[in-house]
């Protein structure tokens, strides 16, 4: 933009989408209506929603559940581009990232149901094909050599992150940071030049705290963590994220997962699969990935210690880090 931050309008639209909301951050001209682009960003976002939620029976992800092994199903463009992605990370990952485990996440309570003890029961006694060894795709053709229940929650909000940047690019706005959920993407710079800034959040379950800050531009950040989504067994908090090995959330990971990518749904999925591998191996496969990423810690006195990943956060815990997409 040209003109001086001083000259333009700041605009921060919001709205309801997949359990939570949507944020676009954005300055125009005083006269511009933002009305139209309002309707059009809660339009891609409710699109991702009825492809990929397992919280809608209608759904297309829950269509192709319900399908019969073998069976050929043709898809939205949008599911096929996430199924592909999905699947793709899940190779690279080892399956650390796995998009084929909605019985396990159903069973837990992390979907529309309550936990059930059968259901986990069977998710943890279940042996495993990897979602990448089930799913076969043909253009915007799907079909399963095995029963398999799909979850897109790893992949979907940052998907969605990255329709509404899409949405507003569309619109004329090159420069903006839009967000699902403390997912977030910066297109451009600010008025003033700057890059726009974005906290990652300390692991705390009892308030919200930065514990660095990302200057961003033209990239996007996620984050996978142990405290905001849990389920309490014995008087141990379980997070959400699951173990594909157990079928079960895990039992022993770092407190958060943060990673800087070029999509936000590339940067959605690998944060759950470094969760998954941990520390050891899920440095070891960003180094070896060149992924850029910041492992928060908790030691025995539960304190948090960073280890970063890649040239954003420079191998060493940062304070301030910066991106252009590669």
């Amino acid at each position: 933009m040209s003109k001086m931050s001083t000259e333009l309008t700041r605009h921060a639209l919001n709205g309801a989408t997949m359990g939570t909301r949507w944020s676009a951050l954005f300055f125009a001209e005083p006269e511009f209506d933002p009305a139209p682009i309002r309707t059009a960003l809660q339009a891609a976002v409710d699109e991702v929603d009825g492809q990929m939620s397992t919280w809608k029976p209608d759904s297309d992800v829950m269509r192709l559940n319900a399908a019969p092994v073998g069976e050929w199903v043709a898809v939205p463009a949008q599911l096929a581009a996430v199924l592909r992605l999905g699947l793709e990370i899940g190779r690279a990952s080892g399956g650390a990232f796995d998009i084929g485990m909605g019985d396990a996440v159903t069973a837990w309570g992390f979907g529309p149901e309550a936990a059930a003890p059968d259901g986990i029961r069977a998710a943890m006694e279940t042996s495993r094909r990897r979602a990448h060894e089930v799913l076969e795709m043909d253009d915007a053709r799907v079909r399963k050599a095995a029963v398999l229940k799909l979850d897109l929650n790893g992949i979907a909000k940052g998907y969605g992150v990255d329709r509404l940047a899409e949405t507003l690019r569309d619109h004329g706005i090159s420069d903006a940071l839009v967000g699902i959920d403390g997912e977030m993407r910066a297109m451009g710079l600010r008025p003033d030049g700057e890059a726009w800034t974005i906290a990652v959040e300390a692991p705390d379950a009892d308030r919200r705290t930065p514990h660095s800050i990302l200057a961003l531009q033209d990239a996007a950040v996620a984050t996978s963590g142990d405290y905001r989504h849990w389920v309490e067994v014995r008087g141990r908090r379980l997070s959400h994220t699951m173990d594909p090995r157990r079928g079960a959330p895990l039992i022993a990971s770092p407190a958060s997962v943060t990673v800087v990518a070029r999509s936000c749904a590339e940067a959605d999925a690998w944060a759950t699969a470094l969760m998954v591998l941990g520390e050891d191996k899920g440095v070891t496969l960003a180094r070896q990935s060149g992924l850029d990423a910041l492992f928060l810690l908790r030691d025995d006195e539960a304190s948090v210690r960073g280890v970063g990943v890649g040239r954003v956060f420079s191998e060493k815990p940062t304070a301030i880090a910066s991106a252009k997409r590669r």
